[in-house]
């Protein structure tokens, strides 16, 4: 399948299952105690997406700069210059690249907790929500430009299973606000079409150029590390801790082993499907 329908089909997926999920609780009643474990693997999962699938393949597309400039020199000693000069740029990008994504999520999860108090808090977790699910839809757009699907498939699936809990959360929260339904369809709408339409955005304005040039490679590198700094604020700095609060400091034994999971599960799925390759 030509990866652009297959990154529609993987959009319009992520909009029907996290919209189709949120719409839940506007139905019926459902189990805290599994969307606990849902919720658990997930953070396991976007832990294990960051560490072993986005960072390394965002590392390999900026060194591949390295290489490009090395198949144009013609001495040693430029090869050696290059490198040099490349090593140090690059060291200092992806490190800025991956803090830069993590402070960009402080702040919104900042933002929205000192507006927390007000009577537009709901309209601040929107907010909050809506630019979280945003970049995770850049991982997912700047995937698809690197034509390799096993990628692409890994980010998709991490993305949903911290994306549908918490759109469930979402529309579970504005119900405790007291908002009517229409409103609160509107806010899940708006939710559900952010990552989406960022994944869609962020694809064709990198192939815009050409996939294979430079400039491409530089670009989705840059965004699979952002992107990765969010995944790992997420994971790290909210998901987790709320898992570990609900179950009061220490977590249960099913949990931690679906914690531990989804940590390991993209790094066995990166090489079964680089195996095949």
């Amino acid at each position: 399948m030509d990866e652009t329908y297959f990154l529609i089909l993987l959009s319009v997926l992520m909009f029907v299952a996290s919209y189709g999920i949120g719409f839940i609780p506007l139905t019926i009643t459902f189990s805290e105690s599994k969307l606990q474990l849902v919720s658990t693997f997930g953070a396991g999962l976007l832990v294990g997406t960051a560490l072993a699938v986005i960072i390394p393949e965002g590392v390999r597309l900026l060194y591949m700069i390295i290489f490009s400039t090395q198949s144009k020199s013609k001495s040693e000693d430029t090869i050696t210059k290059n490198n040099q000069i490349h090593d140090s740029n690059l060291s200092t990008l992806m490190g800025f690249t991956l803090v830069l994504g993590f402070i960009l999520m402080l702040l919104i999860d900042q933002c929205s907790s000192k507006h927390g108090r007000s009577a537009r808090c709901d309209v601040t977790a929107t907010l909050g929500l809506v630019v979280h699910a945003a970049v995770d839809g850049v991982a997912l757009g700047a995937a698809a430009t690197t034509s390799h699907t096993e990628i692409e498939i890994i980010i998709f699936l991490a993305i949903m299973l911290h994306k549908a809990p918490a759109a469930f959360a979402l529309v579970t929260f504005l119900l405790h606000e007291g908002l009517d339904k229409i409103r609160i369809k509107k806010h899940l709408l708006a939710f559900s079409l952010a990552a989406p339409l960022a994944a869609l955005i962020t694809f064709f304005g990198l192939s815009q150029e050409g996939k294979e040039t430079l400039s491409s490679m530089n670009a989705t590198g840059v965004a699979m590390l952002f992107s990765a700094g969010t995944f790992l604020y997420v994971a790290t700095v909210h998901v987790l801790p709320e898992v570990t609060y609900r179950a009061g400091g220490i977590l249960k034994k099913n949990q931690l082993f679906f914690l531990v999971l989804g940590t390991i599960l993209p790094l066995f799925l990166n090489l079964i499907f680089h195996r095949n390759d």
